[in-house]
């Protein structure tokens, strides 16, 4: 069979492997699954995936692997060990490994309040008090981003790593949500520099929902 990726494509995590998959050129179909499209609670799906969360990568030969970011890491290494996109040099891969767990430690759960509160609840079910503090600490977590970019065009450096997949979608939905935003000229040259990727343009850079 082919390799398949289990998940709707409007998830965040995701998009990410989405872009990954892109970006290393490997073949792949994506099955919908999560959401309204159900599937993650079926035995099947749970012998995958425990969580019964999306995303889930099942290689050819039957073995899955769950969690986008080990998902991310896994296909890196197995189809381009040594590569740019995940760099085996220990200081340079911590580097990235550090911009990934800032992401899901700090960014995600403020940029998730924000997205629920404008494009997935149903207004009763807003709590704008929540979104406005969930604001002001992305503020502050995206100045961060754009004192890091200043002088470069990846997170990393010159070129694009799994640091900038991670952060990647955050990075899209903080500049298109209708939100009020600081300027930060270096965050939008980055998201700029990130429109450069196909992998992003196509999977990543889309409309809300």
């Amino acid at each position: 069979m082919m390799r398949k990726l289990w998940g709707r494509a409007s998830s965040s995590n995701v998009m990410k492997v989405l872009w990954t998959l892109e970006e290393l050129g490997l073949d792949y179909e994506r099955v919908d699954a999560g959401g309204a499209f159900g599937r993650t609670r079926e035995p099947d799906y749970r012998a995958m995936n425990p969580m019964g969360l999306v995303p889930t990568l099942q290689e050819e030969d039957g073995w899955a692997l769950w969690e986008s970011n080990a998902i991310a890491r896994y296909l890196c290494n197995q189809y381009a060990p040594g590569g740019s996109l995940y760099p085996s040099a220990p200081r340079a891969r911590a580097a990235v490994e550090t911009w990934m767990d800032w992401t899901l430690g700090h960014v995600t759960a403020p940029m998730v309040t924000i997205f629920f509160t404008h494009v997935r609840l149903k207004e009763h079910e807003r709590d704008w008090a929540a979104e406005g503090k969930a604001r002001v600490d992305c503020a502050r977590l995206w100045k961060i981003v754009d004192g890091k970019v200043a002088s470069q065009r990846f997170l990393c450096g010159e070129d694009l790593t799994l640091a900038d997949i991670a952060l990647g979608c955050w990075v899209h939905r903080w500049h298109v949500l209708p939100i009020e935003r600081p300027a930060l000229p270096n965050l939008a040259r980055y998201y700029e520099a990130l429109k450069t990727r196909p992998g992003f343009t196509r999977h990543v850079a889309l409309p809300l929902e």
